[in-house]
């Protein structure tokens, strides 16, 4: 064992007797254990926050009748303090700082960014035959290995990696892979987007034990909305999953693709009020892509659509008013993250292929886990072009290389020499981002409006696109 490695598990072991104490004083006068762990987050992660972030965070905590600090007194007692401990940890500590800080001092020492968080695909495979799935088109007979995981795990932690996000196919074909992968490496997060139909009581008991892994469950409605798309009888699984997961006092969220179709639906009160008694505390909302050969353009929102989620999502969240859920909205929060995080920025997609690619949603790649090491496939060509033109949009209300500036992508995957990696029906970047021009042209000016009324966050120049 180096010094360095002695050093970072002491000052883990350190945290995490840290935590004990504070969760133990957080019982018996919770809102000056609160205040303590928000001091001590400020001392560890002061230079990467802006003071108003720990400020306003000891003003909720003040305020006992505030909306989002009666969120956090539901969690601590309902959730299992194991798991609120790993939870705090891993994707907190671990990830959140420790993790963060070694891949950012990567990035100022060779030029280019490796993620924070790296999604994988265990499987292709998946129970379901969801209606306009771009995942539902890879095939049901490409995997992952175990070892294939542990390598890309093993890998990514000597780098600073400790989030890995598993989405698919359906990432719990492979629950007894994805058990032993967070019980072997118990310093990371594991996080799956899942359907919710094989969640039973024996792996929330796994999850409970462990403390490290956690749920999206994918809903995109009420029962005959959700099972059009999903098949008969899966928004009933879904629930139970639910009923579940609430029992264990488990953590879990939804995962929710919204289209001009259900974006007034999923975002309505009746349904976010149903999430919440089942015990749900936060929402991913993600734009409809057009991805795949056979997608339909059909299902993205006109201007006006989106400028309702626009606003829903920041009612929803808002310190009064709203729900007391968390929604965190991928394409219209751009703002608050300086624009795109794939290609490597903050994270990067690795199909059960092997290919490693800038997003979940972007299916191209120079680079395979089977012929390289993780390393040299996080510094492919594709990847350094795509950051080198990072934003790709000031106005962040704009983020996608595909969806807002689709000659952006092609121009990138082309300079890049970067080959379709889709397992079924390989789409050239010039078809996949044809069906987003009109959309990025009209969305444009609404962005600009928007951004005009609403400064959240600076602006910042628009990155080097290659030459065509």
């Amino acid at each position: 064992m180096s010094f360095q490695d002695f050093k970072d598990q002491t000052t883990r072991a350190v945290v995490s007797k840290t935590i004990d104490g504070i969760l133990s004083y957080t019982n018996r006068n919770r809102e000056a254990g609160l205040l303590k762990l928000t001091d001590i987050s400020e001392k560890l992660m002061g230079d990467k926050f802006d003071k108003k972030v720990f400020d306003g965070a000891r003003a909720m905590i003040s305020d006992p009748d505030s909306k989002w600090m009666k969120y956090v007194n539901s969690l601590l007692d309902e959730i299992d303090p194991h798991v609120v401990k790993m939870h705090v940890l891993n994707a907190g500590y671990q990830a959140g700082f420790y993790g963060f800080s070694k891949t950012s001092e990567f990035a100022k020492e060779h030029g280019y960014r490796i993620p924070w968080i790296i999604l994988m695909d265990p499987t292709s495979a998946c129970n379901q035959h969801c209606k306009g799935c771009w995942s539902a088109e890879y095939g049901h007979k490409i995997s992952l290995s175990y070892e294939d995981l542990d390598s890309i795990v093993t890998q990514g932690e000597e780098l600073g990696i400790f989030f890995y996000m598993m989405t698919g196919g359906e990432p719990l074909i492979r629950k007894a892979d994805i058990i032993r992968l967070a019980e072997t490496h118990n310093r990371s997060f594991f996080y799956a987007f899942t359907n919710g139909t094989l969640v039973d009581d024996a792996f929330c008991k796994e999850m409970k034990r462990l403390g490290n892994i956690s749920l999206a469950l994918s809903v995109e409605g009420f029962e005959e909305q959700n099972d059009f798309r999903r098949g008969e009888g899966c928004f009933n699984k879904v629930m139970k999953a639910m009923d579940l997961l609430k029992e264990n006092g488990l953590v879990f969220g939804t995962s929710i693709c919204y289209t001009a179709l259900n974006y007034e639906t999923v975002t309505s009160d009746a349904f976010l009020d149903m999430l919440i008694e089942k015990g749900v505390r936060y929402c991913w909302y993600f734009h409809y892509m057009p991805v795949g050969n056979n997608a339909s353009p059909d299902l993205l929102l006109n201007p006006e659509q989106r400028e309702y989620m626009y606003h829903r999502i920041r009612e929803i969240r808002g310190f009064k008013g709203g729900k007391p859920i968390f929604a965190f909205d991928f394409q219209n929060d751009g703002e608050f993250v300086g624009g795109c995080i794939a290609g490597g920025r903050f994270y990067c997609h690795i199909n059960p292929n092997g290919d490693v690619e800038p997003c979940v949603f972007i299916h191209y790649s120079n680079a395979n886990i089977h012929d390289m090491s993780l390393l040299d496939a996080l510094s492919q060509p594709l990847f350094k072009a795509y950051q080198k033109a990072q934003p790709f949009n000031e106005n962040h209300l704009r983020p996608c290389a595909m969806l807002e500036n689709p000659e952006a992508l092609v121009k990138i995957v082309n300079a890049a020499k970067a080959k379709s990696t889709d397992l079924e029906s390989p789409e050239s970047a010039c078809h996949l981002c044809g069906k987003c021009e009109s959309y990025a042209k009209d969305w444009a000016p609404v962005a600009e409006r928007l951004r005009e009324a609403n400064p959240k966050q600076k602006s910042k120049p628009k990155g080097q696109l290659p030459d065509a």
